[in-house]
Parts: C-alpha cells; sequence; structure tokens
C-alpha cells in the first residue's frame, strides 16, 4: 500500500479529519493573527521508536496551504530516537497553528502502530512466522493503520470485506457447520479464491481439512493443541494463529510451524509516539 499514490482515498480522509476539528474556523488562532505571517515550526521526537506517517503529517498542511515548505531529515521505516530533530515546516503560521494537533496525531499514531508491530517482528526473527494485522482498525483510519504496520515491518491480513473470504464463527453456525460454510463459499467464489477457515477446537479442525479449506485459523488454542492441530493438518493447508497474541505472549508461538500469526493489538492497542511541533519563529 503506497499512501503517496492513493491520494484520491487520503486526501479524503484527511480532508475529513480538519472539518472535525476546524468544523468553521480556527477561532483561537484567527482572533490574534490577522494577516499572513510566516513562521517556522520544529518537529521533535520525544521517544525511541519507528517513524511512520512523514507523509501524512505533511500532506495535512499541504491541504490547508499550496505554501508551505518542508526540510524532513527521516523517512518512513527510519529508527528515531528521543530528541532527534525530526524537520522543519515552513509556512503561514495560521496554517501551522491550524494544522498542528491533527499532522501529529496521524503521526503519532501511525508511527506508534509502526514501533508497536516490529517490536512483535523482531520477537519472531528467524521463526519464518510472518505477522499479520486485522481489520480491529479504528473507523476510517484503516489505510493509515494497515500502512504503518508494513513499515514496522509486519504484513497486511485481508484490507475489507470484499478483499477476501474467511469464514468465522458466526458465519460457520449461521451456514450449519464447517464443511458446509466451505462448501458454499468455494460455490459461490471465484476459484481464484482462497478461503481460510476459523476453528475452535480440533475437530473442527479435521473437519476444515476435509473439506478442503485453503486456510484454517487456529483460534484461541493453547500452544498445546496447536501442535496437535499441526500435525492433523499435515501440510494440506496454510496455518495462521489469532486470538489475543501480544507482545508479552507471542514468543511461545515461535517454535511451532505454523505460516501466520495475526494480532488485533497491532492496531487496537498499539501506543502512540510522541512528537511535538516546537521554537516556533517568525521569519
Amino acid at each position: 500500500m503506497d499512501l503517496v499514490t492513493n491520494k484520491i482515498n487520503v486526501d479524503d480522509l484527511i480532508i475529513m479529519a480538519l472539518k472535525e476539528d476546524v468544523p468553521n474556523e480556527d477561532i483561537t488562532t484567527n482572533s490574534i493573527i490577522k494577516d499572513r505571517t510566516l513562521g517556522k515550526f520544529t518537529l521533535i521526537c520525544k521517544q525511541d521508536g519507528i517513524l511512520a506517517g512523514i507523509e501524512v503529517f505533511k500532506r495535512t498542511f499541504e491541504l490547508l496551504s499550496n505554501e508551505v515548505q518542508f526540510n524532513i531529515n527521516y523517512k518512513d521505516g527510519d529508527i528515531v530516537k528521543k530528541g532527534n530533530i525530526i524537520g522543519e515546516i515552513i509556512s503561514d503560521i495560521r496554517v501551522l497553528l491550524t494544522g498542528e494537533r491533527t499532522a501529529l496525531n496521524y503521526l503519532q499514531h501511525m508511527s506508534g502502530i509502526a514501533t508497536y508491530t516490529h517490536s512483535m517482528v523482531k520477537l519472531l526473527e528467524e521463526s519464518g512466522i510472518k505477522l499479520l494485522d486485522t481489520r480491529k482498525t479504528t473507523p476510517n483510519m484503516r489505510i493509515f493503520d494497515k500502512y504503518a504496520v508494513k513499515v514496522g515491518g509486519g504484513h497486511n491480513h485481508r484490507y475489507n470485506l470484499s478483499d477476501g473470504i474467511l469464514l468465522k464463527d458466526n458465519h460457520i453456525q449461521a451456514a450449519g457447520g464447517v464443511a458446509k460454510a466451505i462448501n458454499l463459499a468455494k460455490a459461490y467464489a471465484p476459484f481464484v479464491r482462497k478461503i481460510e477457515v476459523e476453528v475452535e477446537n480440533l475437530d473442527m479442525v479435521r473437519e476444515a481439512v476435509q473439506a478442503k479449506a485453503d486456510i484454517i485459523m487456529l483460534d484461541n488454542m493453547a500452544p498445546d493443541m496447536i501442535r496437535e492441530a499441526v500435525k492433523i493438518i499435515d501440510g494440506r493447508a496454510e496455518i495462521e494463529c489469532s486470538g489475543n497474541i501480544t507482545k508479552e505472549n507471542i514468543e511461545k508461538l515461535k517454535g511451532i510451524k505454523i505460516d501466520y500469526i495475526s494480532s488485533g493489538a497491532l492496531t487496537h492497542s498499539a501506543p502512540i509516539l510522541d512528537f511535538s511541533l516546537k521554537n516556533l519563529q517568525l521569519l
């Protein structure tokens, strides 16, 4: 996912965020600055982590004015340290003050996700297991959340409900069983689509294998049960593990022969990475 070439979607979302913060005017800024006044802000990193969202940060100001200059010292994916000067931004002070909070919100949120993702990827080093995100994203933030996961070294699971077939517990119950759900999906979906099914016990694993699911998601299983499931599957489907997997417990799965681990925590529980715009100078 390339945010730079996806400006059709990205711009609309950033404009929505700006409208949320500035429905009519920035009454505080407009009350103290009447005329165009050129100024400069310094963007400072306040925590160690992985930078993500710098282009979104820049774009937020660009949508407020076509007279904005940036001197940026880092790019997305770079390791940043507390105290690093990420760069400078020059524009009308009214633009800088009005866009400040929205731009920082994006940068802090996305960098937090990238940093948390990176820490989990490091814990899986040399295991061959790919770390995936989920659809547990903030509404209207998915394109940014999933981009940040990739910047942090993770991989994107399906992007939306149109992007892939994943038969979860409620789908299975509605269909009347694992095999029925898989067969209905096969009959409906184009043959090029993989069919993934979520299972919660070993009987469901056996049923999914017999129905020839392409990917079997082992949901909330203990490590010993996962090992038994791997034996049952025996290479006949790709294996994904999911269910409350975080930085604190992911290593318990490292030695098991699975293909993927998906974690909603990447996008719903990552703390922000703190940045600030400081040292306002009149030019």
